[in-house]
């Protein structure tokens, strides 16, 4: 999270007054948006992101297990795999968070560099950023795989 405010300040302060946001195939910009738009949008974006997920997450223990989409919900429902329930999905929610934190942190930085006068570097040059994306997305959606295995029953310490 500190991560996304700290790029969203410093792109904010070496932004010019219009940024280009799209490219054309040839890499000229098409679409400029005034910094300060900008701003909002992505701290709009960015609130919404981490209170409304959030705020889910926390709800999670409130919830009735047999209502969860999960796979094997009768064994993950029993009172005793609860609160391993909770916390795997409770991280899920955590690591959404954290994975569009993460992309919107790493697209302004790309912005920001792709709109300076100092580096001349293309549009193409950042297009790790999607594969990024892409890889946080595809990681963050095989998580839940975890419910297909059957839970096993936590051990007592004997100390």
């Amino acid at each position: 999270m500190l991560f996304v405010i700290v790029s969203l300040m410093w792109t904010y302060s070496v932004f010019p007054e219009q940024v280009a946001v799209d490219f054309a195939a040839s890499g000229l910009a098409e679409i400029y948006v005034n910094k300060e738009h900008l701003f909002y949008i992505i701290m709009g974006f960015f609130i919404l992101n981490n209170v409304i997920i959030t705020a889910f997450a926390k709800q999670i223990p409130k919830i009735e297990a047999s209502h969860f989409p999960i796979p094997n919900r009768k064994i993950w429902a029993q009172p005793q795999y609860r609160d391993q329930l909770n916390e795997h999905l409770i991280n899920w929610l955590f690591c959404i968070v954290s994975g569009i934190n993460t992309v919107i942190a790493f697209s302004l930085l790309g912005l920001a560099t792709i709109n300076s006068n100092q580096y001349k570097v293309s549009v193409f040059d950042f297009a790790w950023v999607s594969y990024l994306g892409f890889v946080l997305l595809l990681l963050i959606f095989l998580f839940p795989l975890r419910f297909f295995k059957t839970p096993t029953p936590e051990e007592e310490d004997t100390y």
